[in-house]
């Protein structure tokens, strides 16, 4: 089984054109979390009743894709190029391979259980 898992973790805004992305290229199951983190955006500073505080913590979204390595290349361009703003906190895309996949409901395994 020649798959892999994408973890793509991007501002929760860009979710709809991440999802018409994935649809586009057949891919019809996904696993989103709503997460929190920082990196190099390191968090921002809000005023709230002339009160400045940092806020180090950004709202993102995790969206979990297994797609065929073929698949990996375009899909990855596509999201690069669309869901890009060039502004710092756009996200990251993660790429790891998966040995094996199993569909609880029926045993299959490998592919098909895709």
């Amino acid at each position: 089984m020649q798959v892999k898992k994408l973890e793509i973790i991007i501002r929760p805004e860009k979710f709809e054109t991440l999802k018409e992305i994935l649809t586009d290229n057949q891919i019809s199951g996904m696993m989103i979390t709503n997460i929190m983190g920082f990196g190099n955006q390191m968090g921002h500073t809000q005023q709230y009743r002339s009160v400045k505080y940092s806020v180090n913590l950004v709202m993102k979204l995790r969206v979990e894709v297994v797609v065929r390595d073929e698949m990996v290349a375009g899909i990855v361009s596509a999201i690069t190029t669309k869901l890009s703003t060039g502004r710092v906190g756009d996200g990251k895309i993660f790429i790891n391979p998966v040995e094996n996949a199993v569909r609880i409901r029926t045993g299959e395994s490998g592919e098909q259980a895709l």
